[in-house]
């Protein structure tokens, strides 16, 4: 069940809010009511996928208890640890990359080794980081052990971020859990955060998606004109920011509504002078995860051996691309970021004294470059189409088609380049400084008809059965 979806919209989530806020003084009674929502709203389109998630949730929950109860005994704490990372990788493993490896192993060694062909088990990679991260956190005394099992499971299976993040450490929810207050400040910020990342997945992303499928679909084999391919790794760079940071907004806005308060997970990425900067910028809660609890265990850059400091940085972005999926075009995807990354941290590249704008320059070429590998279906196909932008293999520079897609969908690349900068940002601040008191009136008096607007526009592409996808789904 999308969130951007009729059925969500006008069905599920107006039953969820009216049970909860019928039951919003008794903690247990409202928890229980999201907790039996989040399974509801996972098993809706694969019902067995929410008994792998309650698998989860029992291993682990019972992994936490069992490191407390022996936190003293090292030699003991170390092997549950272990059985946890065990449990969850493989749990991972099994799912989402089982079939990449015997798939590999039949071309290597000539076999025939058949396929398992298992579903992926929708938000599977952010709930196991989720679970795991618990017991961790329980280990180092980050977060105290959770003795109601219920809790546990709501942590884990709480639908507004279950599916796409953002990833929530426990020590910031815990609390939230078994204290928290619903307000009507927090209510409104709620909704109107919620309706912006609605705007941004239905108006922007779902348009830039019929934009880059068409070009990357009917160019899979090369030959693409050299500005239709460009078109194309564009629209797809807006697509993925819109599709993801939009997801993470409606999420942000739902736990608002229920008195919860998640951390960002985007900070305008797009305006970034350096991939480091980007990366502190994009999918901040998984780069916060890898960080914390991959890069700072292996010594991070503090191990005094500038080959162990790559070799660091070398596991973390092999990880971060397998993490998003079994295809070689992740793993170079998450080389390349590697590479720009040891480049950057060597030269000291973020503090020369280069143009802003040569920089920025040199970050977008890189992560457009990126996310055309991201999208690729295969490296063979990512190869063929990075030529085509640079003019290998096609004899053509522009084509119509070109100007058609630039005439039926240019607002919408004008929108994504206006709202991919600290716009509404810099608005907030020019307002808390008093600086536009004269239009501010106008302009809050007027905010929630544009809301409202943006609602009601979204709600009539989805109900005429415009493109809806959801990149993050696959992961």
């Amino acid at each position: 069940m999308l969130f951007s979806s009729i059925t969500f919209l006008f069905y599920f989530f107006p039953a969820v809010l009216f049970w909860y806020y019928l039951f919003r003084r008794s903690y247990p009674i409202k928890n229980g009511v999201l907790l039996i929502a989040s399974l509801f709203f996972y098993a809706w389109g694969e019902p067995w996928f929410v008994l792998i998630m309650l698998a989860s949730i029992l291993g682990n929950y019972i992994l936490a208890l069992f490191v407390d109860k022996y936190r003293e005994q090292k030699r003991k704490v170390k092997v549950i640890l272990l059985l946890t990372v065990l449990l969850n990788i493989g749990l991972l493993f099994v799912f989402k990359y089982t079939d990449f490896v015997i798939r590999n192993l039949n071309m290597a060694m000539d076999t025939d080794i058949p396929l398992l062909n298992l579903k992926l088990p929708i938000g599977i990679s952010f709930f196991t980081f989720q679970a795991m991260s618990y017991v961790i956190d329980v280990y180092r005394k980050d977060g105290r052990v959770q003795k109601n099992p219920f809790y546990v499971a709501l942590y884990i299976s709480f639908f507004p971020q279950l599916v796409a993040g953002p990833i929530v450490k426990y020590s910031t929810i815990d609390e939230q859990i078994s204290h928290r207050e619903e307000t009507w400040d927090k209510f409104s910020v709620g909704v109107c955060r919620f309706l912006a990342g609605f705007g941004k997945k239905v108006l922007l992303a779902n348009n830039f998606a019929i934009v880059a499928d068409h070009i990357f679909n009917t160019y899979t084999n090369g030959g693409c004109p050299v500005a239709l391919a460009w078109l194309g790794s564009f629209a797809y760079t807006f697509q993925i920011l819109f599709d993801f940071s939009g997801y993470s907004d409606m999420a942000i806005g739902l736990g608002l509504m229920f008195g919860f308060k998640f951390e960002e997970n985007f900070n305008y990425p797009y305006i970034s002078q350096s991939i480091g900067e980007f990366w502190r910028r994009w999918h901040i809660s998984l780069g916060n995860w890898f960080k914390e609890y991959v890069y700072f265990p292996l010594g991070g850059s503090k191990v005094g051996n500038m080959d162990k400091v790559i070799r660091n940085m070398l596991v973390v972005w092999l990880c971060t691309g397998i993490w998003h999926g079994a295809e070689w075009t992740f793993l170079l995807w998450g080389l390349l970021n590697f590479v720009c990354l040891v480049f950057e941290r060597f030269t000291n590249f973020e503090e020369r004294r280069i143009p802003g704008v040569i920089k920025w320059l040199y970050t977008m070429f890189i992560v457009n470059l990126g996310w055309t590998i991201f999208r690729s279906p295969d490296l063979i196909a990512a190869g063929k189409y990075i030529k085509s932008m640079f003019g290998v293999g096609t004899n053509l520079i522009w084509t119509d088609t070109v100007w058609m897609f630039l005439k039926e969908y240019g607002v919408f690349f004008a929108a994504g380049i206006l709202f991919s900068m600290p716009v509404g940002k810099r608005y907030n601040k020019l307002i808390v400084e008093g600086k536009m008191r004269g239009a501010t009136v106008a302009i809050n008096a007027f905010y929630p008809i544009l809301m409202m607007g943006v609602f009601l526009v979204g709600v009539t592409y989805l109900v005429k059965g415009s493109y809806n996808p959801f990149i993050y789904f696959n992961f």
